[in-house]
């Protein structure tokens, strides 16, 4: 374990404060190991993937932050298992060269397969519930589970875990997720992930952020609503509402975690303001 880890470098905002303490878990058994050895001491831990789609604390994170680099994957015929820490987009790669169809869409997704299935990530109208059968999750009360597709409770960019209610799913960590797909050609799959890299190119920044910031409202989207309420474009502190895409906040270099937040309550009341929504962050809050 490391001491006063800065954990801008962990994450692809580039920003946020040291952790307490940092150790990296090369394989599920150590993953294991060290959560346990967190809860016996009653240190607070988190378990830290790819690092999208979170925005750590100025502060940092207080006790023991894990960083999950739990890799493997395996394919069965048209069953394909994969540990938590492994890229999605890697994992998208894999299915396609193997014939695989079903998460072509997650080759331009950042983040890891563990925080995918937390989020339900999707992209191009697809989503991690489309193929997901069942996961490995160490529960919050150290129990080790298999949950089936319906214990996760998924809707759009949600799941049971992702905002925990109970001391089942309270600390609780995803340690592997197995997807049923289907066969089809490789050389179509490669052609549809060509094109959604393509899309995701020419749509979304390539500065440092951390991914979509708020939910696509009920017949609408998050990032149309930031651009009429004038926002797209607006620089607050060392960050800017990308010119490209109003729902990414990117850092110009000299951001800080305060600057996200002012940004995003700006946008949360000017849209509140001018068209009576609320904007949900799609984005996690850590530490403080």
């Amino acid at each position: 374990m490391t001491p006063d880890v800065p954990l801008a470098d962990y994450t692809t905002f580039k920003l946020g404060g040291p952790a307490d303490l940092l150790v990296i878990a090369e394989r599920i058994t150590d993953l294991i190991r060290l959560v346990n050895l967190a809860r016996g001491a009653g240190l607070p831990f988190f378990v830290l993937g790819g690092g999208s789609n979170i925005l750590v604390s100025d502060a940092g994170v207080r006790g023991l932050v894990i960083v999950n680099h739990c890799r493997q994957i395996a394919v069965t015929g048209t069953t394909v298992t994969a540990e938590s820490g492994a890229p999605l987009a890697g994992l998208a790669r894999r299915t396609i060269r193997q014939g695989l169809s079903g998460l072509q869409w997650a080759v331009s997704v950042p983040g890891t397969v563990g925080g995918a299935v937390i989020g339900n990530a999707g992209a191009h109208g697809a989503c991690m519930a489309d193929n997901l059968v069942s996961a490995e999750v160490l529960d919050g009360q150290g129990n080790l589970t298999l949950w089936a597709l319906a214990d996760f409770a998924y809707a759009y960019r949600f799941s049971r875990l992702k905002r925990p209610a109970d001391a089942q799913t309270r600390g609780a960590v995803v340690l592997t997720a197995t997807f049923h797909l289907q066969e089809a050609d490789r050389a179509a799959l490669a052609e549809q992930a060509a094109r959604f890299l393509a899309h995701r190119r020419a749509t979304q920044p390539v500065e440092a952020s951390a991914g979509s910031m708020f939910q696509n409202p009920p017949g609408d989207y998050a990032g149309r609503l930031i651009e009429a309420a004038g926002l797209k474009g607006v620089q607050v502190g060392g960050v800017q509402f990308s010119p490209l895409h109003a729902n990414f906040i990117v850092n110009l270099g000299t951001g800080r975690a305060s600057d996200v937040v002012a940004a995003m309550d700006l946008a949360r009341s000017r849209v509140q303001a001018q068209f009576g929504i609320s904007l949900q962050p799609e984005i996690l809050l850590v530490g403080g």
